[in-house]
């Protein structure tokens, strides 16, 4: 069995050189994650501004819990095939939809009528199509180009992701909320989510009609499940991919006590260590462009491992610049993971099983986080800051055999060479 390619991936350049519809699409989806990014920071300032008597702690973790909600439910009714729509309908509906009801809430909140209920109200609501468009995203860049332009696009996507995200949202958020206020940090969001709606309707093409069913054919919405038992190497991957960020989020509860306790800074040091990562999950996401053509399968495997050691080593450093060091190293590491784990499932799945699959993923993955946040909180209260770093890493040490198990066997059938 090879574990290379089946053939030479394309580089960033050649992509955004060949087809500027795709170059358009990444653009309108930069700008729009730099919306998000910016509430990373406005919105425990704006939930700080009106918890009202509801304790801040609760608060906080009810607005950062409330997009996810109902996003959840939609996104697994689309895996489970109850629901079928095109990928470019679902991400229209979600640019409409956030840039309506965050418009509202921004006008709520600078004529200072917004109360934490509309607030997670307007979370609710405006976030119903997130996951579903988070997936839709993929589906459409990868569906534009061809198989040998995939792995590019999916790393592209991370580049803009980590970008905005983790560098140009945070802290043109932080900026907009010292110098207008958190609300405004609403209308951004709402202006990113019609930027994307324009690239989508001018750059994304519209789906096909679908061809009319045969006697014999298989059924067009079948549930992701259904499609994962038929690829036993794609669920147990799965399975990694929702340990492996699933593992990770303790470490974002111990990073503040970690930071208070070990290194004796505040905020401007944790500051410092979240830029760090975002500086080398950027850097982690161009180098991908340098990885196209390594075999992925041993490539994720050494991900999974190499990651583990960076919660390990952090345990063990005192010193605010060294510790800066090591997440920064950290975020290089972990920002290939998601490009290189998609382009691996997306090369062994038929044009029918894309939207199923990888919208499970998603929710998969993203489900992972807001689990591992609870668990990360007794996890670190009875353990305490150090064991736990270290308890995260080993743990996640643990799933490179799993990860090896899961991509170095026989290919399912009907996949190609490069297949899950």
């Amino acid at each position: 069995m090879t574990t290379a390619p089946a053939a030479t991936n394309s580089s960033y350049r050649d992509v955004l050189r060949r087809d500027r519809r795709v170059t358009g699409l990444l653009l309108g989806d930069l700008l729009a994650q730099a919306g998000t990014g910016m509430l990373i920071v406005a919105m425990p300032v704006q939930t700080l501004a009106v918890h009202g008597s509801v304790p801040a702690a609760v608060a906080i973790g009810l607005v950062e819990a409330a997009p996810f909600l109902l996003s959840t439910v939609l996104a697994l009714a689309i895996s489970l095939g109850r629901f079928p729509a095109p990928p470019r309908l679902l991400l229209l509906a979600d640019c409409v939809l956030r840039a309506v009801t965050f418009t509202g809430l921004g006008l709520l909140a600078v004529t200072g009528r917004l109360t934490l209920p509309l607030l997670i109200g307007g979370l609710l609501l405006g976030s119903v199509f997130r996951m579903a468009g988070s997936s839709s995203r993929r589906l459409l860049a990868t569906s534009m180009v061809g198989e040998a332009d995939r792995f590019a696009v999916n790393g592209l996507l991370g580049v803009g992701g980590n970008f905005a995200l983790l560098v140009l949202g945070p802290v043109a958020g932080g900026l907009l909320v010292a110098s207008a206020g958190a609300g405004w940090a609403l209308f951004a969001d709402a202006c990113g989510a019609l930027i994307l709606l324009a690239a989508v309707l001018w750059c994304a093409p519209r789906s096909p009609a679908p061809a009319p069913a045969r006697e014999g054919d298989k059924p067009r919405s079948e549930s992701g499940w259904r499609i994962l038992r038929r690829r036993p190497v794609a669920a147990r991957l799965l399975v990694v991919v929702f340990f492996f960020n699933f593992l990770y989020m303790p470490i974002e509860v111990a990073l503040p006590l970690y930071v208070r306790e070990t290194l004796h800074t505040g905020a401007s040091g944790l500051g410092l260590l979240w830029t760090a990562l975002g500086v080398g999950a950027l850097v982690g996401a161009a180098v991908v462009d340098r990885l196209r053509n390594l075999p992925q399968r041993p490539l994720l495997i050494t991900i999974v491992a190499l990651w583990a050691l960076c919660p390990i080593a952090l345990a063990g450093i005192g010193n605010q610049a060294a510790a800066m060091v090591a997440f920064g190293i950290g975020g290089l590491i972990w920002a290939p993971f998601t490009p290189v784990a998609y382009s691996f499932l997306q090369s062994g799945l038929s044009p029918e099983e894309q939207q199923p699959v990888v919208t499970l993923w998603t929710t998969g993955s993203t489900v992972a986080a807001p689990l591992g946040l609870l668990a990360g909180g007794p996890l670190v209260a009875a353990a305490g800051t150090h064991p736990s770093l270290i308890l995260s890493g080993v743990l996640t040490l643990l799933l490179a055999p799993l990860a090896a198990w899961s991509v170095l066997t026989a290919r399912d059938p009907g996949q190609g060479a490069a297949g899950v």
